[in-house]
């Protein structure tokens, strides 16, 4: 079987390796099951600003709304996709990734709202490899809601009522799978994608890649979610 681990080449660089998500850590994301292969690059702490850690950075930048555009802080949400994409590019194994399909989270926002935010598309497409990538928004959300940061946040079966498999997308069916987003909370929206992919290609491996995965500042914080 083959690995979803690159192999790092830091020629002097310190570049960012997939943790995975196991027993050691799993009970920071509740909705995840033992069996899930889910990997992470960075820790985002929940509770403090874009000021206390380069992840915290990152995700603040990449969560920059659509509808801002229009800013000069904008410019921070194209660097930091670009990083992403290098990033993930040194992080997954060439060899896993050729034959694979990306499929993102589908952004809160339904495609024609004025802040739909295609980051996570973005990101996918602009991997760097020497081979074409397979990205498929093959899970597509039906209706605009807050975002989960934002608002109340949904249950799985709130989003397994508005997300379809967009089958235009559907053929060839896919070998192996990643489900791709920028932050793994408690594991929602992970739980709802894959409950969908599966459902609609049974048997398909899958697997979740996030570019950081919440942590808490208050050790005693509780998650609710």
């Amino acid at each position: 079987m083959l690995s979803v681990f690159g192999i790092q080449m830091t020629s002097g660089r310190t570049l960012p390796k997939f943790t995975k998500i196991d027993e050691n850590n799993i009970q920071d994301h509740a909705r995840l099951v033992a069996a899930d292969q889910v990997f992470f690059l960075f820790e985002y702490t929940s509770g403090a600003n874009y000021s206390y850690s380069k992840a915290n950075s990152l995700i603040s930048n990449l969560k920059k709304k659509p509808s801002r555009s229009h800013l000069a802080e904008y410019g921070y949400k194209a660097q930091a996709m670009h990083d992403c994409a290098a990033w993930l590019a040194e992080a997954i194994n060439p060899a896993w990734l050729n034959g694979a399909t990306l499929v993102p989270v589908p952004p809160s926002r339904a495609h024609g709202d004025p802040d739909y935010d295609d980051r996570i598309t973005r990101i996918c497409q602009a991997i760097p490899q020497t081979f074409p990538i397979d990205v498929r928004e093959l899970v597509v959300q039906t209706v605009s809601t807050p975002a989960a940061h934002e608002g109340d946040r949904p249950s799985v079966e709130d989003l397994l009522h508005i997300y379809q498999i967009d089958e235009t997308l559907a053929t060839p069916a896919p070998s192996r799978v990643a489900i791709v987003d920028d932050v793994l909370t408690a594991g929602t929206h992970y739980r709802a994608m894959h409950a969908v992919l599966s459902g609609r290609f049974p048997g398909v491996p899958i697997v979740g890649m996030f570019i950081a995965r919440r942590v808490f500042l208050n050790q005693f914080a509780v998650d609710i979610e």
